[in-house]
């Protein structure tokens, strides 16, 4: 059993270039509202997650049991609106997350401000 859940979360945080779209990560932040995952990496660059799936992300970032360190959304078509979805989350729960890549997404410069805040 504990091999299958350490493959199962190897293969969760490597999800880059998997045609992801928003309504994937509705099941996502589940995972990182789950008080039993051990997700601390999560890569989805260049997946069409667009502001409304990082909305959905958001949920799960601003729980009190998300252990993420590091997101990935690298090419996810980010803009200000998604920005804004992600520093209301980090701002809720600024305790765990260490790297975020925005790379290749179009925030804006408010965008950038809100989430170095």
């Amino acid at each position: 059993m504990f091999v299958c859940v350490s493959m199962c979360m190897w293969f969760l945080h490597r999800l880059g270039w998997c045609n992801l779209t928003e309504g994937c990560c509705d099941v996502l932040a589940s995972v990182l509202r789950s008080p039993h995952s051990e997700l601390s990496d999560l890569e989805l660059r260049d997946n069409e997650l667009q502001d409304s799936g990082v909305r959905a992300l958001s949920a799960g970032l601003e729980d009190p049991h998300c252990k993420l360190q590091r997101l990935g959304l690298s090419g996810c078509r980010v803009t200000q609106r998604g920005c804004d979805s992600l520093a209301s989350a980090l701002c809720s729960n600024p305790s765990h997350l260490r790297e975020l890549d925005l790379r290749y997404n179009h925030p804006g410069d408010s965008g950038v401000s809100a989430v170095c805040c």
